[in-house]
């Protein structure tokens, strides 16, 4: 009895795991999306922000100190690899006008008592204004100038005995790229995924049909064998997504890669699971096939920044902090960060794999949840058409 019961369980399994293939490669928009975003979307990031270093960012200096220090600190700045400085404007009015025009990307003024007050150990004070119609502009500005201040500062502590050191084991170039693309490359994973499978999900209830009437084939009871079956192909198709975003693409961009492929997989392991039943469990309430595209642009740039990634989530308010647990990504992101970017091991990421852990085992049982009322209320209407035609 009880080998009948499992060879039926798996015979159940593999038939919806066919029947949801079949779906997914009889669709085309899906297969846009997974082929496209999936396998396109890596590379295209990647094209994007290969260069992610910018180099000699032309800046105008406004010095009305026109003091030692404040050529010192020029000329410092002049050597960086961040900045050059294009041109000495006499006004904010001359060199506001080169940045309008384009000649300049910055700004650096000095105030008139600049010198008066480092003279006499007071807090010295100096402005800088960023081109914004780009983010490298602003971030090589800001780090430029820091760095020139930074060295100064460590000038002071040598002279005053105090030992300084500095250490940038991560990103040592600074480079915009992988401080992105760490994130984005996970996310893909997750967006991708759902947006796919809510696709399928609404032109099923469009057509009237769902998967949720299958389980009607089995007897009632083969909601978790529908949960098992659909997620098998889905598993099986971004885990072969997430070695090539995870190892390939890093590889054929030349990415940092400072983890064993081996570790890599590990978390893949979690990190697709948790997101085959969260996208089960979400794409309960897409009723319509376009409510995906909407989704696709308002959700994805909130969990890129949920991940924590560029904003400490130390520092997040606690209704985002929670909000951000809903998402698979949110762990999954920083497990690749602590991976494969800093370096770390295993260990290092057991906070995020026992969270994943965690929202698989809550996922899959809302998403058998709402397989079981979605089951519920197509029966109860069928049964109430049926007894509509019957009084007619």
């Amino acid at each position: 009895m009880k080998d009948t019961y499992i060879k039926q369980w798996f015979s159940d399994v593999w038939g919806i795991f066919c029947h949801e293939l079949k779906t997914i490669w009889g669709d085309g928009g899906f297969l846009i999306i997974f082929f496209v975003a999936g396998f396109g979307y890596p590379l295209l990031y990647n094209l994007i922000y290969s260069h992610g270093i910018l180099e000699d960012t032309p800046i105008a200096i406004v010095d009305n100190a026109d003091c030692s220090e404040s050529r010192r600190y020029i000329r410092e700045v002049d050597a960086t690899r961040e900045l050059r400085v294009e041109c000495k404007c006499t006004t904010m009015q001359e060199a506001q006008k080169l940045m309008a025009d384009r000649t300049v990307n910055g700004i650096i003024y000095f105030p008139s008592d600049f010198g008066e007050k480092i003279i006499s150990g007071q807090t010295a004070k100096l402005s800088i204004y960023a081109d914004m119609s780009s983010f490298l502009y602003y971030k090589n500005l800001l780090m430029g100038s820091e760095f020139v201040m930074l060295n100064e500062i460590g000038k002071v502590q040598v002279e005053k005995a105090i030992e300084y050191e500095e250490n940038l084991p991560y990103n040592r170039t600074f480079s915009y790229s992988i401080f992105l693309i760490s994130a984005i490359l996970m996310l893909i994973i997750q967006q991708v995924m759902f947006y796919g499978s809510s696709l399928l999900a609404g032109t099923a209830r469009e057509e009237h049909r769902s998967f949720a009437t299958l389980p009607a084939q089995l007897h009632a009871h083969g909601i978790g064998r529908v949960a098992f079956g659909r997620g098998a192909v889905y598993w099986l198709l971004f885990m072969g997504v997430g070695i090539y975003i995870a190892s390939i693409v890093p590889a054929i961009c030349n990415f940092p890669q400072r983890s064993s492929f081996v570790d890599i997989i590990v978390l893949l392991l979690f990190f697709v699971t948790d997101c085959v039943f969260f996208c089960f469990t979400w794409s309960t309430f897409i009723t319509k096939r376009e409510t995906v595209f909407v989704l696709l642009l308002f959700m994805s740039p909130i969990c890129l920044f949920l991940t924590g990634f560029s904003w400490p989530d130390c520092a997040m308010p606690g209704f985002w902090k929670l909000f951000s647990y809903l998402f698979p990504s949110t762990f999954g992101c920083k497990g690749f960060i602590n991976l494969n970017t800093a370096g770390g091991s295993l260990h290092t990421i057991e906070p995020q794999l026992l969270a994943m852990a965690i929202q698989t085992m809550c996922y899959y049982f809302l998403s058998c949840v709402s397989l079981y009322f979605e089951n519920i209320y197509i029966n109860r209407k069928k049964q109430n058409s049926f007894e509509r035609l019957t009084e007619q």
